[in-house]
């Protein structure tokens, strides 16, 4: 039965905001389990809940920044504030909604912090009011437009980190800004100053947050770090941006196994510089496969070739796969027409990568995971 259509529980509380707590708390379960699993944790709207960092994200953030003092400008429901507490000494919570603001301080408190001063602005006029200087100022601007609903790109995110960069600048050496992952990274590097890294964050081999690190003044060649967050282990790579530009990858047929780069560095486009590091041929220059004779510890999936055909209808049935988990990359051909056209259901052991080889044929490489 509904919370709606029950009788009232307590005196203070309506049903409907009992019906919002508990629909907020349930969305809280995997992301935040901190905020989940602790009493007396008063939950704001569902969409703030969907807007906010993760508690594995926002750990990782934590680890970037350092130092005695740093500005959350754009505070929220303060899960970032909370893991960056735990390294610097002492933060500053801006938010503009003074609703979000004292639930983020009621929570905050519940969860032991005592050193966050919470200011109930916005937080680009509280620097312009305010003429401390800070270690880090972090920025996560807000991606949603009244006029254009869901955004991406900077400059109709709130507030504009294109327009108020240099303000940030008179308050901090060190700024670090929180972006969509849809964002494309050669746009934002020609719209913001000062980049000096960019780290691609992904959870489950899924892209969740672009993370931008600005230092005053800085001109130098741009270090890119992708991460893929995994239950009890993460995938690293990083590499420069100059380096990738000049790079010269290697190229080969499929041999006895096939790598596919996780989602991250997917994103950061360092296709060369992975390849080239952990010593595997690219089978393409748009396709993004890898394969070699040994088994390496490539961050992405890792195969075991089972059979390589041309991708002609007779050389398919030969297969005799009705069941494969499909795989398309540089290919001219979706994954849904080839389930059509081939008559083959998703799932089981083996995987099929429809692609392009060293001439631009086309091939199916039949695979299990290595």
């Amino acid at each position: 039965m509904s919370v709606l259509l029950k009788k009232p529980l307590f005196k203070q509380v309506s049903q409907k905001e009992l019906a919002e707590q508990l629909e907020a708390k349930k969305k809280c379960k995997d992301k935040l389990p901190l905020w989940f699993n602790t009493p007396k944790i008063y939950y704001p709207n569902k969409l703030h809940i969907e807007q906010t960092s993760s508690e594995i994200t926002a750990d990782y953030k934590a680890k970037i920044v350092g130092g005695k003092t740093l500005l959350d400008l754009t505070g929220g429901l303060g899960v970032d504030t909370y893991f960056f507490s735990k390294i610097v000494d002492h933060i500053w919570h801006c938010e503009i909604n003074p609703e979000l603001s004292k639930i983020a301080a009621h929570n905050l408190a519940i969860l032991g912090c005592a050193n966050i001063t919470f200011v109930q602005n916005d937080g680009v006029e509280f620097i312009k009011s305010n003429l401390a200087a800070y270690d880090w100022i972090y920025v996560d601007p807000s991606r949603r437009s009244d006029a254009k609903g869901k955004v991406f790109l900077l400059e109709d995110c709130l507030p504009n980190m294109t327009k108020n960069l240099q303000l940030l600048f008179h308050s901090t050496k060190n700024v670090l800004i929180k972006t969509s992952p849809l964002l494309d990274i050669s746009k934002g590097i020609d719209e913001l100053e000062a980049v000096k890294e960019i780290h691609v964050v992904a959870v489950a081999n899924e892209v969740k947050e672009l993370l931008w690190v600005l230092e005053k003044g800085f001109e130098g060649d741009i270090k890119i770090k992708t991460l893929n967050l995994l239950p009890g282990q993460s995938q690293v790579f990083e590499f420069w941006r100059d380096e990738e530009s000049s790079a010269i990858s290697e190229y080969g047929v499929p041999n006895k196994y096939l790598y596919e780069p996780n989602a991250a560095i997917m994103k950061s486009g360092g296709f060369k510089s992975v390849g080239n590091y952990f010593g595997v041929d690219k089978l393409n220059e748009h396709s993004h496969l890898y394969t070699s004779s040994q088994l390496t510890a490539f961050p992405g999936r890792r195969f075991k070739i089972e059979e390589i055909v041309p991708y002609r209808k007779k050389e398919l049935q030969k297969l005799g796969i009705s069941k494969a988990n499909i795989t398309t990359r540089n290919f001219p051909l979706t994954v849904a027409t080839l389930r059509k056209k081939l008559k083959i259901k998703d799932g089981g052991d083996d995987y099929l990568f429809f692609t392009k080889g060293l001439d631009d044929q086309l091939l199916v490489i039949r695979c299990r995971k290595a």
